[in-house]
């Protein structure tokens, strides 16, 4: 079989995880997740957790895979990384899953990567930091493109639009703390000097203090913000209610139609580099994600109305048919032989970039999974 794949592909020969508590037969794969439906991360769980629950049930519906149903055993985290160690535990040792998918933010996947490797367990982790994936773990793969990806997709357009001064406010746990380690040490490649450097808690209601105090920093020519979940929403509010006007950037981590949903049009004139998803419909023709994410949008949708697919539950797709992929490839669900085919993957398109894997790498993605693009009238539009 060759080594390119498609996530289209797998769609189109089974899509599905039904009633994800439904008591199965005992020789039905175990698929186990852990999610932020609830909590601060809920706007990565919760449309993650639809995607399980869709799929699953077209998968199953079209005779499972290998000849066996799937079972997905899933858990909230509430968005806290105690729980979720307590639950990575009760599927390990009680619910005896064959994978573990799920973090659904850096605190919740980095909190369960010791236990993971412990347990000898393949690991498919939907959290963004880098350091999830660098240094390699054996049993881990990591799905969203990294902070480090991010962070480098801004500060080339920033140096491109010859914005070189620039203020960073960034949150002060997982994924946001990440980016910002990520983009102080990447910023002088680019010629990017930082000339305040402030953060703020995911948890905090206001962050005036932190931006009256950029506002007052001389010479600042453009605003990078680095977090995810709702404290940026509460970040571009602020923006706007103390007239700051300065060319401002997010990260992916808020390539989300919930995150435009929040703001409104206050983020408008905000850059981000985004996932193909977020943009499908603005993809042309022949890019090779096109078919998939298309595809994705109008099953998701359907589904889920009102609701809109972006590159959150995408990420949960991309794990979840990946997953099938190997298992489909080493004909088996042995836990050392799907890590195995897992990490042989070579040419993957799914609808967050175009995924290789090797024993020197477990994030499987480049720059090109990245689209930058500007919030116009509250919705995206591809700039790059």
């Amino acid at each position: 079989m060759s080594w390119k794949h498609t996530a289209g592909a797998a769609l189109a020969i089974a899509l599905s995880v039904t009633g994800a508590t439904n008591a199965l037969a005992a020789d039905d794969i175990k698929i186990g997740a852990f999610l932020s439906v609830t909590g601060q991360m809920s706007p990565m769980g919760d449309p993650q957790k639809r995607t399980f629950d869709m799929m699953v049930e077209k998968i199953n519906a079209e005779g499972g895979v290998l000849g066996r149903k799937i079972q997905m055993i899933m858990y909230d985290d509430g968005s806290e990384p105690e729980k979720a160690t307590t639950f990575v535990k009760r599927l390990i040792d009680n619910d005896k899953v064959d994978i573990i998918i799920g973090g659904s933010g850096t605190p919740t996947s980095m909190s369960v990567l010791g236990l993971i490797e412990r347990a000898e367990i393949p690991y498919m982790s939907l959290g963004g930091g880098t350091a999830i994936g660098d240094p390699v773990r054996k049993w881990t793969f990591k799905f969203p493109q990294s902070d480090r990806l991010a962070a480098e997709k801004v500060l080339a357009d920033l140096k491109k639009r010859g914005l070189t001064k620039i203020a960073l406010l960034s949150e002060n746990v997982g994924f946001g703390k990440s980016g910002h380690d990520q983009t102080v040490a990447l910023a002088p490649k680019y010629g990017i000097q930082i000339l305040i450097d402030e953060v703020y808690s995911p948890k905090d209601p206001d962050v005036t203090p932190q931006l009256t105090k950029i506002r007052g920093t001389a010479g600042t020519q453009a605003l990078f913000i680095f977090g995810t979940g709702t404290g940026p929403a509460v970040v571009t509010k602020n923006l706007r209610q103390l007239g700051i006007t300065l060319p401002t950037y997010q990260s992916h981590g808020v390539a989300s139609k919930e995150f435009l949903k929040l703001v409104g049009t206050a983020a408008d004139g905000t850059r981000l580099p985004a996932g193909a998803q977020a943009v499908a419909e603005q993809l042309p023709a022949n890019d090779p994600q096109k078919k998939v994410t298309m595809d994705f949008k109008k099953m998701y949708e359907d589904k889920n109305k009102p609701l809109e697919a972006g590159p959150l539950p995408g990420h949960g797709l991309d794990a979840l048919m990946m997953t099938i992929d190997a298992m489909k490839r080493c004909n088996c669900t042995d836990k050392a032989k799907l890590r195995d085919e897992i990490e042989k993957t070579k040419g993957f398109v799914a609808t967050t970039g175009i995924y290789t894997y090797s024993p020197t790498d477990h994030m499987g993605l480049g720059l090109d999974a990245f689209r930058m693009v500007e919030i116009k009238n509250g919705d995206w539009v591809i700039v790059d």
